[in-house]
């Protein structure tokens, strides 16, 4: 008896076959975007929420409360490095099960002396290579009231070259704070103009929604940052003031007050922005709390607003 044997699949298992890979290939892709879409930044919190605790208290208690991330307080970290080694503070952060989203506040002198501002950042680089930190938040100066503009954004492009370039050498990015009716960058516009003139990739900025509702930055103008060059966002709400009238001690808990921080978010998550965002609140008020309960009442807050965009 002959046996009779197949070389090839019959027609209609082929086309089964390949009906099906159609589906797993299709399954993965809505799989990949649905991904995409639901994927949440990270939640972090800043050192001057807590500003009278030390370094140690500001991770442990970032810890507990179920932040992702810190955002470490240069002075802080100053005081702690004192007495404690690098590899102390990495393994502090271990510890508590937090990463460490940026060091901050540093100074962008750009018209001053640029010196010293220049190796405090290059000292804060090294530092941040070493705990796997990849941004160093800094602020910038004005250019004298008689300097022509375009002169000054030109000048301010190249100063901010070599903050980038020192950073950089680690691995690490500069990110400009735009400061509320700042008299040279109050906004993201002006930023990233000193970006476009610095020409280096390690540069970019942040968002602070107080300091864009001071400023008054519509938003539009956030919708046109490009998202490679958001490298941190704050968020917090504030006080009903006029804008002028408004300082740090203002700040209130993210959904307090009158920002309207959802509408940011909806453009960063339009954006897929992934990075951080970090609570930073100057409040006296809050200060006098135990730290593990202003903690949590930051990651209860910044929850509660995250939900609201990201289901």
């Amino acid at each position: 008896m002959h046996i009779r044997i197949f070389q090839k699949p019959p027609r209609l298992v082929l086309l089964n076959r390949a009906l099906a890979l159609c589906l797993l290939l299709a399954l993965t892709a809505t799989a990949a975007l649905a991904g995409r879409q639901t994927s949440k930044p990270k939640t972090c919190i800043n050192g001057a929420t807590t500003l009278p605790y030390s370094l140690e208290d500001d991770i442990r208690s970032a810890g507990r409360a179920g932040f992702e991330q810190v955002e470490i307080w240069s002075a802080k970290l100053d005081a702690y490095l004192q007495n404690h080694t690098v590899e102390d503070l990495k393994k502090l952060l271990r510890e508590a099960g937090v990463t460490v989203a940026s060091i901050c506040p540093y100074s962008l002198v750009m018209f001053g002396d640029v010196k010293p501002a220049l190796d405090a950042v290059t000292r804060a680089a090294h530092i941040a290579s070493k705990i796997g930190c990849p941004v160093l938040l800094v602020c910038p100066d004005a250019p004298p009231p008689d300097m022509p503009r375009e002169e000054a954004f030109k000048k301010a492009g190249r100063e901010a070259r070599r903050y980038a370039e020192a950073a950089a050498k680690y691995g690490v990015k500069i990110a400009i704070e735009p400061l509320g009716m700042h008299p040279f960058v109050p906004g993201p516009k002006e930023a990233l103009r000193i970006i476009r003139e610095a020409n280096h990739p390690a540069l970019g900025l942040m968002i602070d929604t107080f300091h864009y509702y001071k400023s008054g930055v519509p938003l539009e103008d956030i919708r046109s940052i490009p998202t490679n060059r958001i490298l941190i966002v704050h968020v917090n709400g504030c006080e009903d003031k006029p804008p002028a009238e408004l300082n740090d001690g203002h700040r209130l808990y993210p959904g307090e007050g009158v920002i309207p921080i959802t509408d940011t978010f909806r453009i960063l998550k339009q954006k897929g922005y992934k990075g951080a965002l970090s609570v930073e609140v100057f409040r006296q008020e809050y200060w006098k709390r135990p730290v593990d309960i202003i903690s949590r009442e930051a990651k209860h807050a910044l929850d509660a607003t995250m939900a609201k965009v990201w289901q």
